[in-house]
């Protein structure tokens, strides 16, 4: 019987960000191709009388009460197999917290993982995604990895082919932003014009497909940019930064970290050294792109 399992899982990066405008259940049409990056989270599971989480690294401080999108996979797991939620979860988290790269979404699906293996369930893993779909739009994605296409709420996920190897310097805040703000400002903003359907421009599929990482770089697009740096001067100035010499520049998700394509890990090292002593950003570090999505990497 399976004792303890270990699963990392990637956090992601928003390559291109196309956002619709809010509908009446209060949600925003997405068209988003998702890259997985080497920044992980670990979620070790281990059998035990009762569900309890420990939370190690970044973010050691969050709750870890059924607000935790971990505990909540974890029951949603239990309520759907009819098994009782048992495990202590260890979470050593390396995603910066609220900074638009999906450290919630990388743990709940870990847990997904780590708690079928525990547990002995074996589900299909279609199985798991429709679960990660109930957790939200980014789970599914940090089940799968790679590169995908995301459409509806971003959790509808098409597999994209990509070539080509991706280093990126990403720059993280002290603060962090929170979504849902982050897309009040976009609703703000787009009561002033018109927001057309989110689509993908094929141009960009074509560059990932032929592998023309500059191409990638410097079209990329997020509609929750603007908004994002209108939230958080620190992102704002770091941007700045990056405009001024010129460097394919991504804001993540719904911010504030900002990534940046580098031509290798040496550039990418030099160029964090000089972000930081010149902006008010908080650490600046090298990953790379893309990479698998959550699985198993040990199991006693």
């Amino acid at each position: 019987m399976t004792q303890s399992v270990r699963v990392r899982a990637p956090g992601k990066v928003n390559l291109y960000l196309a956002v619709g405008a809010r509908e009446p259940d209060g949600y925003h049409p997405l068209a988003t191709v998702f890259q997985a990056v080497d920044v992980y989270e670990d979620v070790t599971a281990t059998r035990s009388d009762r569900l309890e989480l420990v939370l190690t690294g970044r973010g050691s401080d969050l709750p870890v009460d059924d607000t935790n999108l971990a505990i909540r996979a974890a029951r949603l797991l239990a309520a759907h197999a009819g098994v009782e939620p048992r495990a202590h979860l260890a979470i050593h988290k390396r995603v910066p917290v609220a900074g638009g790269m999906a450290g919630g979404s990388a743990d709940a699906a870990g847990t997904l993982v780590a708690l079928d293996r525990l547990w002995g369930l074996r589900l299909p893993p279609v199985t798991l995604r429709q679960l990660a779909a109930q957790l939200g739009a980014d789970v599914p994605f940090c089940l799968m990895g790679g590169t995908a296409m995301g459409t509806s709420r971003g959790d509808v996920l098409t597999p994209v082919l990509a070539r080509g190897h991706y280093t990126w310097l990403v720059i993280t805040q002290r603060s962090g932003l929170s979504t849902p703000r982050v897309f009040r400002a976009f609703d703000d903003a787009a009561t002033r014009r018109h927001v057309p359907p989110p689509a993908v421009d094929a141009r960009f599929l074509r560059a990932l497909a032929e592998g023309d990482t500059m191409f990638v770089g410097m079209n990329a697009r997020n509609d929750l940019a603007a908004p994002a740096l209108s939230l958080h001067s620190g992102a704002q100035q770091v941007a700045e930064a990056c405009a001024h010499l010129a460097l394919p520049t991504i804001v993540s998700g719904s911010g504030p970290t900002i990534m940046v394509l580098c031509e290798s890990d040496e550039a990418a090292h030099s160029l964090g050294a000089y972000i930081c002593e010149h902006t008010g950003a908080e650490d600046a570090f090298v990953a790379h792109g893309p990479v698998p999505g959550a699985h198993v990497v040990d199991e006693t």
